[in-house]
């Protein structure tokens, strides 16, 4: 259950092998978000006056559609939150922060339809909230969900949760020697595991959806005592491969990562990509075995075909 890397040495330079790619016509601000929803690219622009939702073809970026407008309307959305695919039903829910609510919207009906009206799928509950989830179906999701203590301070777990009844479980693992539990999540539903990535350990734990500890992964900065930025996000890829971006840099001043750890589905560590653009943002599509990928940098956009990388 304690995995312990004193390095992690074997490093591949990607950056010759970064696709860059445009939106079409479309200008989308710099701290977007990238979404898969089937045959779809999806990109957040929570920055944006108008829509706050942009679909493409995943293929060769097309500008598909828009949804999602600001405001306080029936088909507006006030503070857009996390993005979460229903793949099997092609629909895809939409968390609002202002409203307290998840929407539910029909993916083939926001291509055809600008003024599409999305359906309220379940009311959000201000004193533990859902923040970022994996759907698997309407009474199982997974992610990170926050529970506000103060104006500036907050407890985030690991639950699984029902978006029927609202019900919520933690199945999160308090590490005891870590000071301030700060973190993001993935989860696979095909591996039925889920990641908890810490942001100021160099710490990665992978635990069961029933919330048993599988191990806990302490990389070669292991120091609770510092103030570096180690995980920002993972994804789970073909084959059993989690990609997660990693810094290791100062909190202030390489606070986003260019690098991707690839570990096995067990924890165990595979390579280290050098992606060479400071990353913002990833998403990942088994079909295609690609990662699209939101830099903050002197490109927006680009993505990386996996195969033969990992």
């Amino acid at each position: 259950m304690e995995k312990h890397q004193s390095s992690r040495d074997h490093v591949v330079d990607v950056k010759g092998k970064v696709v860059q790619f445009e939106t079409d016509s479309i200008l989308i601000g710099n701290y977007a978000r990238l979404y898969m929803q089937n045959e779809c690219l999806i990109i957040r622009d929570s920055k944006s006056i108008d829509c706050q939702i942009y679909l493409f073809d995943k293929r060769n970026f097309r500008y598909l559609a828009a949804t999602a407008p600001l405001g306080e309307g029936p088909n507006e959305i006030t503070n857009i939150g996390h993005i979460a695919s229903d793949v099997k039903r092609r629909r895809f829910y939409v968390n609002d922060h202002g409203k307290q609510k998840i929407f539910s919207y029909d993916l083939d009906s926001v291509l055809v339809n600008p003024d599409y009206v999305p359906q309220v799928k379940m009311s959000m509950n201000i004193a533990n909230f859902p923040s970022e989830y994996e759907y698997i179906s309407d009474t199982l999701c997974i992610g990170r969900t926050i529970a506000p203590i103060s104006v500036s301070d907050y407890v985030p777990s690991i639950s699984r949760w029902n978006m029927l009844t609202g019900e919520m479980k933690p199945i999160s693992y308090d590490h005891p020697d870590v000071k301030q539990k700060r973190f993001t999540c993935a989860a696979s539903a095909k591996y039925g595991v889920a990641l908890q990535l810490y942001t100021y350990d160099d710490l990665m734990t992978i635990v069961d959806f029933n919330g048993q500890l599988k191990c806990n992964v302490y990389g070669p900065q292991w120091d609770t005592s510092g103030r570096n930025h180690y995980y920002e996000g993972a994804v789970f890829c073909k084959g059993g491969k989690i990609l997660a971006s990693f810094s290791g840099g100062d909190y202030d001043r390489e606070y986003e990562p260019t690098k991707l750890l690839v570990f096995d589905i067990n924890g165990d560590y595979i390579k280290t990509l050098e992606v060479g653009y400071r990353i913002f943002n990833m998403c990942y599509d088994e079909e295609l075995n690609r990662l699209y990928l939101n830099f903050d940098d002197e490109i927006q956009f680009g993505y990386l075909d996996l195969d033969g990388l990992i």
